[in-house]
């Protein structure tokens, strides 16, 4: 569903590289962003669609979610409320390789295609914001290649709690089936590392919602789970 939000015009004038903007390129942005919301579940971005812009998260959570050659599909990343995501796919003039799926009720935004291109070809601060939000993404691609292949099943649930994917908050505001899904594993088999890491006082589990403790403590886990 498309909708005109004032949220998202909020959400664009408060971006870092906005206020460096001419006042006419300020305004357009925001009259043509747009946002659209769905329920949990559902493919918001199915992978062959056409890209239409540079996405954000307003509320709710999404998952980017890859196709596999055998039928089935395993999950990237998870994208909260406050965070960018598709600025590979924005820059490249080919069909979405990834399925967005809210995994709760969502409202996206949209940075629509040409206004995208603009930025990049005439705003610095824009381009250095989006330098720093792609380093991050490779940053967390390289991590999850590498602990999908190695690491045990304990280490990638911390991983999926660790700053490398939650740099904005401690209280993730994540359900155990949520972390599974993006995980890649059993909801049984996430709640038993994560039983274990609240006796060993990381985390704390409220209403099966998930808040980070000791950060230092779970880096250590991190490390101590990556040598074995």
């Amino acid at each position: 569903m498309l909708c005109a939000a004032p949220s998202a015009q909020r959400f664009i004038a408060a971006q870092p590289w906005f206020a460096s903007l001419p006042a006419a390129m300020q305004e357009r942005l925001r009259e043509e962003v747009f946002a659209e919301q769905a329920d949990k579940g559902a493919v918001m971005m199915p992978a062959g669609s056409a890209v239409r812009g540079w996405h954000a998260v307003l509320s709710g959570l999404v998952m980017l979610q890859s196709p596999t050659s055998k039928g089935r599909s395993s999950a990237f990343i998870g994208v909260p409320d406050g965070e960018w995501f598709g600025e590979g796919s924005a820059m490249k003039p080919e069909p979405r390789r990834y399925h967005v799926v809210a995994l709760r009720h969502t409202t996206l935004l949209c940075l629509p295609l040409p206004l995208f291109a603009t930025l990049r070809e005439t705003s610095l601060a824009f381009n250095q914001f989006l330098v720093l939000h792609l380093n991050m993404r490779l940053g967390q691609a390289m991590t999850i290649i590498e602990a999908g292949r190695t690491q045990s099943t304990e280490h990638r649930v911390a991983l999926y709690l660790s700053r490398l994917f939650w740099r904005s908050t401690r209280r993730l505001n994540l359900t155990q089936e949520e972390l599974g899904q993006l995980v890649g594993l059993s909801r049984q088999t996430v709640n038993k590392v994560l039983q274990s890491l609240e006796g060993m006082g990381i985390v704390s589990l409220d209403f099966g919602r998930v808040a980070i403790v000791d950060d230092e403590a779970l880096n250590a886990y991190l490390a101590a789970t990556a040598a074995h």
